[in-house]
């Protein structure tokens, strides 16, 4: 129970109203999409009903089947009140054909708030929409190339948008949630869009290679903006990735303590720009947790993954962090076509060693036009979504079966979650954690896939044997590694 505002759709609606369009909001996140968007229909009697995906939020990525089941009741109900449909997000971008024979009236791409707002202009004038770049109907659907080269990204640089339009929706059902189940009222905002690394297994359907970012200045205002208007009391920078410039991150602290708005916050960020000076001006901005794409302890397998990190950032990124105490967390990703049971021992040695205060795990997730989906798509069955957020499910050949990567996964949430417990109850889980650990051991040999997709892990780079097993560089019986974890 962490929900959080839409932030793409409230850029949207606050393009929109700052030109002079009348735009009210329904907010899915909290309320319900078939009776109470019927309600909200027959209340603001649209024209144009603009299904609008939040670009900031990153299970948008996966394309999940609940939600485009979602979009297209929510279109079927547009309809009948005979409003024209528009549409925008990963999923629609990458299905375009589906959306538009599911009557859609247009598919909107990339970074839509400009395209949205010359789109309501010309169907308000009634001009010609066939032209106009980053907006596909079914006329025009096909007759200019791949869709993706049509859609107008912005060049690197600084970004200048309106603040999201939050006065259009109810915060009280948020605040109330967030108190609820955790005591205190958390509010997202991004300071960046967009991400220039290029890791081969990442999407990006709405932004492409470019990063912009806002002015430190403005950032700090939107801040500020929260803890006194929304009485804010934690906050979730939804960026790809925050602080790529150490310049601007050392600027943001600066205006954050000038202007007295700082507030816990979290951010999404690479290990190897948690440079010293980094850290300690995330620290005196008010940065509490930083997540990491850790993914893999596995050099090899970072390598292959084009991820551009060394096991060895990770493991001084969290050296910075613990010294500045900040908490350091991980997503981990396993499954990676390739991995070998050598390679996930890595992972589970890394994560002992340097004892994350949190970690997300999740499996390799082939998403439309990536290298990796480019690469494995011929092995997909006829699912190729997950159904939600919850699935988990190697939808290729892995090298093993679901169950015993959900097994790892219990097994290193199990022990993380022990390191913070109270330390009788800490001690009491040990044995818990150690029959968890034992059965990943006894699954292992039994959960291989023979017919596995086998792609070729890069070489192992000049810095691949930084990291050793903690136990040695053997292939030592997972028994071992549990033993010693225990004794720390």
């Amino acid at each position: 129970m962490q929900p959080y505002p839409p932030l793409g759709t409230l850029y949207a609606a606050a393009t929109l109203r700052e030109k002079g369009i009348s735009v009210a909001v329904f907010d899915t996140m909290l309320r319900d999409p078939g009776a109470e968007f019927r309600e909200a229909l027959r209340t603001h009697r649209p024209r144009i009903v603009a299904i609008y995906e939040d670009d900031f939020n990153f299970l948008t990525k996966m394309c999940l089947t609940r939600m485009r089941e979602v979009a297209w009741r929510m279109l079927a109900e547009a309809k009948e009140c005979g409003c024209r449909a528009i549409v925008h997000g990963s999923d629609a971008t990458d299905h375009i054909a589906d959306y538009l024979e599911a009557g859609f009236d247009f598919v909107l791409l990339g970074e839509a708030e400009q395209s949205l707002l010359d789109l309501v202009r010309a169907l308000r004038h009634g001009l010609d929409t066939s032209r106009m770049p980053g907006v596909i109907s079914a006329r025009t659907n096909g007759n200019a190339g791949s869709p993706h080269s049509r859609a107008p990204h912005p060049s690197n640089g600084i970004l200048d948008v309106p603040f999201q339009a939050r006065d259009l929706i109810d915060m009280r059902p948020y605040r109330e949630a967030w108190q609820a189940a955790h005591g205190t009222f958390s509010l997202n905002l991004v300071a960046s869009r967009g991400c220039p690394f290029r890791c081969n297994w990442c999407a990006k359907p709405i932004f492409g290679d470019s990063y912009r970012v806002q002015p430190p200045e403005a950032v700090a205002q939107e801040m500020q903006i929260l803890k006194e208007r929304y009485e804010a009391q934690h906050l979730w920078f939804a960026d790809d990735i925050f602080g790529l410039n150490r310049n601007w991150v050392q600027r943001f602290a600066e205006e954050v303590e000038r202007r007295g708005c700082a507030l816990p916050f979290k951010v999404q960020a690479r290990a190897d720009l948690l440079t010293p000076e980094t850290v300690e001006a995330l620290r005196r901005a008010g940065c509490a947790e930083v997540w990491m794409g850790v993914e893999s302890g596995s050099q090899k397998v970072l390598d292959a993954m084009d991820k551009g990190i060394a096991v060895e950032d990770v493991v001084e990124a969290r050296r910075q962090l613990r010294e500045q105490g900040v908490r350091a967390c991980y997503f981990l990703q396993f499954g990676y076509p390739g991995e070998s049971w050598e390679d996930i021992r890595r992972t589970i040695a890394l994560v002992h060693e340097t004892r994350p205060d949190d970690i997300g795990v999740s499996f390799s997730y082939p998403l439309p036009n990536t290298k990796f989906y480019e690469r494995v798509h011929e092995e997909l069955g006829g699912k190729r979504n997950w159904a939600d957020s919850e699935d988990l499910c190697v939808m290729f050949k892995g090298a093993y079966t679901d169950e015993f990567y959900r097994a790892i996964r219990d097994a290193l949430h199990a022990e993380v979650d022990s390191w913070s417990s109270p330390q009788p109850a800490a001690a009491l889980r040990q044995t818990e954690i150690r029959e968890i650990w034992r059965r990943v051991e006894l699954l292992e040999p039994v959960s291989r896939n023979a017919d596995a997709t086998q792609l070729p892990l890069a070489p192992a780079s000049s810095h691949s044997a930084a990291l050793e097993l903690p136990f040695g560089n053997g292939f030592v019986p997972l028994r071992r590694l549990i033993a010693s974890a225990g004794e720390r």
